[in-house]
């Protein structure tokens, strides 16, 4: 790999699922490798750069055992938000009261909180560039949460620019003034080509080709104009007795040959699909080598591996889902494991099975209309749009807030309401209006990727927590045993039923399993996993194949024993993939 003309900036983005860490981590193995001094920073709320690296992520920079002048960080929101919270409650001052910092702090519980918190730590680092580094190698969330993080220090800029009145949904407005010069100092290092490069990487798939094309065009007009694109996962059959590793082959090469123009005019790599999960400093340091010289050698003979229970297809999950007569079902998982095509799916077998449905997503991507290509009776289709979404709220505050003020007070409140965090308090709105649908109908939402929607998640107990505050400081009463919040909701097992959605893959598994974990401890538990893309169903002998078939097998005898999935339902890989209203209705007949 030729690593001679890295910038000190280096963003790896992409469509969820395509290799986006696989491929910053062996990027920052490589630069490390060749003496340069390499900080890999994880912007995912949902990182397994702790799995793929054997070592516990930190806030701070963690040397990577086994590559020296490498370091590891990852920015935890969490962290980031509690330690945003204490710079702004030392700002309060020693005459502060207890009220007064309750009250603060209550106004920094919110995930737009979270949301700026960690967009501080990241500017940080682009500003302050972390002295001791030569290279910051950045492996970002899934698009559409990447976008949003590179585009708030354009957001950020122009609204302190223009506001330096009054408090922002953060608490006192100095304590974002203070880092105006930084967001300029971030956003000056994000659009200077020497200093900064995107590398849009994308599968040989359609979708992830068409999503990094998108990408492209708008990180253009963010001012990131230094690109190149990095196809993952090239396959490259080598029997020629194998109908499935020749469908593979001939599907990969359509879609790279119908590559956007957005694409095709960037400098572009191509690496082949490798045999073995991408999981220790071994397996990242061969992503760059042929991959015949690190085929296993026991992947070389036949493989006597069981195919799939058939009881356990897509149907059956349809037929189980559809007897509750009504239910919000939440499918959730890593971006890219094919959750839009899970949900589209499962709201076209409800439909068959004589229900009306409304089938809507959470993800800032929304996928659900391309997948669907059509309409069908019984079905109705939208998108939680966050500019839609956020209009509407700054529309409904004015009017009820705003009704009582004067001409100064309205426009103060106008102006914090053009915050960027806005968007997070508006979208929360949004989703739980579609939850409070499922009281007397069916309800299909596909979510955001994992670590979005944990966010998302944040939101609804933040909320939670504050009714449960409000109501017992008012004296609650009967209102407190009629409250029902909407997480209330998502823990009530008769309401809503979350299908966990994965590939046959070490890095997808691994953070399905942490979802589940994350959910248990919120209180609500998984009715379902789902296996998408089964090789191992659709049969292949190929070599390299037959490698990942063994896998596969790990993967799904580990969903059973270690993460005691209650039931667990797959769907095999596909020659075209399922995309339009017959193909999703074969999935589930």
């Amino acid at each position: 790999m030729d690593i001679s003309n890295t910038p000190r900036f280096q963003f790896f983005t992409g469509k969820g699922g395509v290799g986006k860490t696989s491929c910053s981590t062996a990027t920052a193995l490589a630069l490390a490798d060749a003496g340069q001094r390499v900080l890999l920073v994880s912007t995912d709320a949902a990182s397994n750069l702790d799995e793929m690296l054997a070592i516990p992520l930190r806030q701070l920079p963690v040397p990577v055992p086994g590559a020296p002048g490498l370091s590891v960080m990852n920015i935890d929101p969490n962290q980031a938000a509690e330690d945003y919270r204490q710079r702004v409650l030392a700002q309060l001052g020693a005459g502060a009261s207890a009220a007064e910092r309750d009250t603060v702090r209550e106004q920094l519980s919110g995930a737009c909180t979270t949301e700026i918190a960690a967009f501080d730590e990241f500017a940080s680092l682009l500003a302050e560039g972390a002295p001791g580094f030569d290279h910051i190698v950045f492996d970002t969330a899934p698009t559409g949460h990447t976008l949003r993080l590179l585009s708030l220090p354009k957001a950020w800029s122009g609204f302190l620019a223009d506001n330096d009145r009054g408090a922002s949904c953060l608490g006192p407005h100095s304590g974002l003034k203070m880092q105006e010069a930084r967001f300029q100092a971030a956003l000056a290092a994000l659009c200077d080509p020497a200093l900064t490069e995107v590398v849009l990487v994308a599968r040989p798939e359609r979708g992830a080709l068409d999503e990094a094309a998108r990408s492209a065009v708008e990180l253009q007009s963010l001012g990131l104009k230094r690109q190149r694109l990095l196809v993952n996962g090239v396959f490259h059959a080598s029997v020629s007795d194998d109908p499935v590793a020749a469908a593979l082959e001939a599907q990969g090469q359509t879609a790279l040959a119908a590559m956007p123009a957005a694409l095709a005019a960037l400098p572009r790599r191509e690496l082949p699909l490798r045999p073995m999960d991408m999981v220790g400093l071994a397996a990242l340091r061969a992503l760059f080598q042929d991959p015949s010289t690190t085929l296993p050698a026991q992947a070389l003979g036949a493989s006597a591996l069981a195919a799939p229970d058939e009881a356990a297809r897509l149907s059956a999950l349809c037929d189980e889902l559809a007897a509750a007569g009504r239910g919000l079902f939440l499918v959730m998982g890593k971006g890219g494991v094919g959750k839009t095509t899970i949900a589209a799916a499962l709201a076209i077998g409800l439909v068959q099975r004589g229900h009306a449905v409304h089938l809507s997503t959470t993800d800032p991507a929304a996928h659900v209309l391309p997948t669907l290509q059509g309409e069908l009776p019984g079905l109705r289709v939208d998108a939680i749009d966050p500019k839609r979404e956020t209009e509407a709220y700054i529309a409904k505050v004015m009017a009820h807030k705003g009704r009582d003020l004067d001409e100064a007070g309205r426009a103060l409140l106008l102006e914090d309401l053009q915050s960027p965090c806005t968007e997070e308090v508006a979208v929360f709105h949004a989703f739980s209006r579609v939850v409070s649908e499922a009281r007397s109908a069916f309800v299909v939402l596909d979510t955001a990727p994992t670590g979005h929607s944990l966010l998302l998640m944040d939101a609804t107990g933040a909320y939670d927590r504050q009714m449960r505050r409000e109501l017992q400081g008012g004296g609650g009463g009967g209102a407190s045993a009629r409250l029902i919040t909407p997480l209330m909701r998502l823990q009530d097992p008769a309401y809503t039923r979350i299908l966990l959605v994965t590939l046959a893959e070490q890095t997808p598994v691994s953070q399905a399993a942490a979802l589940q974990s994350d959910l248990r401890r919120a209180g609500i538990e998984p009715f379902a996993w789902v296996m998408n893309r089964s090789l191992l169903a659709a049969g292949a002998h190929d070599p390299l194949l037959s490698a990942r078939l063994a896998g596969e097998q790990r993967q799904m005898q580990r969903i059973a024993d270690e993460h005691l999935a209650q039931r667990l339902f797959w769907l095999p890989w596909c020659a075209q993939p399922p995309v339009g209203i017959p193909a999703l209705a074969a999935l589930a007949r």
